[in-house]
């Protein structure tokens, strides 16, 4: 039986809508809180088949101010994985991690909540399962700057990286695929700091709530094969 890593960077944001894909499929999981205390990482030898980072609420990794304590670990535990060929999947923040680790960086941006639309750059990304248009939600301090090498499956409409990948089985995605909308209402009530657009913004997430839970079967069916995670139990 598979089993992931999931490091969760707030209270507010998980997995969401994947923790079902990942249960019906077979996969276990389990959740490192590196902000509770006592939390910690995992440790890369025993973390099992694979490393999820979530998103972050107001944490980003190149604002000095507003970096996570654990960063420059949590880097080099990515790093580690990629190295050993183990699947690394990031969200938000997550996805700035994966890009420092893999020889990119992340540009200082300010937290912004965006809901737009990603397009997919060919159609056998995700082994041919991404959609061709599908919603992505961001809410993020900072940015990720995948390596000139990445393979950038998606990009929104302003042309901004929606989804790059990091070898045949590491992606970041700029937002969360699995979001629900309470997550956003509750990192808003979890921080002080939030984005000045927040009221405007929840409408249109729950408008694209369905849509984005639509485009999560196949995504999830991409990322399963693409990570290996096949020989788990099916849905």
């Amino acid at each position: 039986m598979k089993h992931l890593s999931i490091v969760q960077h707030t209270q507010s944001e998980w997995l969401g809508a994947i923790e079902d894909h990942l249960e019906g499929r077979g996969v276990r999981f389990s959740y490192f809180r590196p902000f509770t205390s006592g939390g910690s990482l995992p440790n890369v030898m025993t973390l099992g088949d694979g490393l999820v980072l979530v998103g972050g609420g107001t944490w980003g990794a190149a604002t000095p101010e507003h970096q996570p304590p654990w960063l420059d670990a949590e880097v080099r535990l990515t790093r580690a994985c990629l190295m050993m060929g183990k699947p690394v999947i990031g969200f938000g923040l997550g996805s700035q991690i994966l890009a420092i680790a893999a020889d990119g960086s992340a540009a200082p941006s300010a937290l912004a909540i965006e809901t737009g639309m990603a397009t997919r750059t060919r159609p056998d990304a995700l082994d041919g399962f991404l959609p061709e248009r599908y919603p992505s939600i961001v809410y993020m301090r900072d940015r990720p700057v995948p390596p000139s090498y990445a393979d950038i499956l998606a990009r929104h409409d302003d042309g901004s990286p929606a989804l790059f990948g990091i070898g045949a089985g590491s992606f970041g995605f700029a937002g969360h695929p699995g979001l629900r909308p309470a997550m956003i209402e509750d990192l808003i009530m979890e921080f002080d700091d939030a984005p000045a657009d927040c009221a405007d913004a929840l409408p249109r997430i729950r408008e694209l709530a369905k849509p984005l839970e639509d485009a999560l079967v196949p995504i999830m069916t991409g990322l399963v094969r693409a990570c290996g995670w096949m020989d788990a139990s099916p849905a």
